[in-house]
């Protein structure tokens, strides 16, 4: 069981002992709220992708490929780019900002590569069904990487050490844009961030402080757990907005999918994320927590309840994986240049 040794290690999962449920984690998990598993096994099943079986060796290719800028056509942007694993998996700017400086046409907001995993489908409009597939997309897109599948390609092939660490992955496998993805797909499933909030829900009571816990009450009575439920605290599609008129809806003109909907987006580390929403309109998590209950809720929440659910996030800001920033395998002369233009 090396490899779960590993995820142990890469997730940095907090070791709980039993303790006695209290009548809220009850609650809790009466209304959809599920923790982060603490059996590596459980979190294994969780993570891991059956037409992708995780192994180190694929996790460390995936990762170098993840920090490696000349997947981008200026060979300046990386996937660390927007999804920072030093800022909360983000970028910390309201819009996507890519290749020549240009931004997501749609004013599209880069939302965290932690706990993605978790999500049911990727990117706002849920186009993508999983990690592997979304990885592709910010390469080859020109706003951003810019990166056709092709010359992406032969960047990759052109760098022997990348040609064996592939050879040793995916045997038999020609190395693709789609084979590219799964490695960095590989690698961003470990990316997952246990937290206190975890800790509570697998039993340790003290994990949360009276606030917090009161924050958690307020949280599910309200309703704000009928879409930011499971273990991702999100991750489903879902309509926005529902009854009430969203006050930031002219920037940027994305409404979801051709049926409305827009990805939830996780509550976890919510705190390292702003800004909020999928257009990046806010960085007040308070003013966010408002609009979410009047537009999706149809309430007007208190001050007092509004404090109570931000004072609940803390417990959401979990403990990040150490990433050891890889050391890049040397260009060849066959190996594309950057361009510019």
């Amino acid at each position: 069981m090396k490899i779960a040794k590993s995820i142990v290690l890469a997730t940095a999962l907090i070791g709980v002992s039993a303790f006695a449920k209290d009548a809220l984690i009850e609650k809790a998990k009466q209304a959809g709220l599920q923790p982060i598993p603490q059996e590596v096994s459980k979190l294994f099943k969780l993570i891991d992708n059956p037409k992708n079986p995780i192994t180190k060796a694929k996790v460390e290719l995936g990762k170098k490929l993840y920090f490696d800028p000349r997947l981008s056509r200026s060979g300046l942007i990386s996937c660390n780019t927007c999804h920072n694993l030093a800022t909360g998996g983000d970028d910390n700017v309201p819009v996507a900002t890519g290749h020549k400086w240009r931004h997501n046409p749609h004013h599209l907001n880069s939302p965290t590569v932690y706990n993605a995993v978790f999500n049911k489908k990727q990117f706002w409009d849920g186009r993508s069904p999983d990690l592997e597939d979304q990885a592709t997309g910010p390469i080859q897109a020109d706003v951003e990487m810019n990166m056709p599948k092709d010359l992406a390609v032969k960047v990759v092939k052109s760098i022997p050490e990348y040609k064996k660490a592939f050879e040793k992955v995916y045997p038999g496998e020609e190395i693709t844009i789609k084979t590219i993805g799964k490695a960095i797909g590989a690698f961003e499933r470990t990316l997952v961030t246990p937290s206190r909030y975890d800790d509570y829900l697998n039993g340790n009571e003290k994990a949360l402080s009276k606030a917090e816990k009161e924050g958690l009450k307020t949280f599910i009575e309200v309703g704000c757990a009928s879409c930011h439920n499971g273990v991702g605290l999100g991750g489903s599609m879902q309509p926005f907005p529902v009854v009430g008129k969203y006050k930031y809806a002219n920037i940027g003109d994305f409404h979801g999918d051709k049926n409305g909907m827009v990805k939830v987006p996780t509550l976890r580390n919510i705190l390292e994320t702003a800004p909020y929403f999928h257009n990046g309109a806010t960085y007040d998590i308070k003013e966010a927590i408002e609009i979410m209950a009047e537009t999706q809720l149809g309430k007007k929440l208190t001050k007092k309840q509004v404090e109570s659910i931000a004072t609940f996030f803390n417990a959401l800001t979990g403990k990040k994986p150490y990433i050891r920033i890889p050391i890049l395998p040397n260009s060849t002369p066959a190996t594309p240049k950057p361009q510019l233009d």
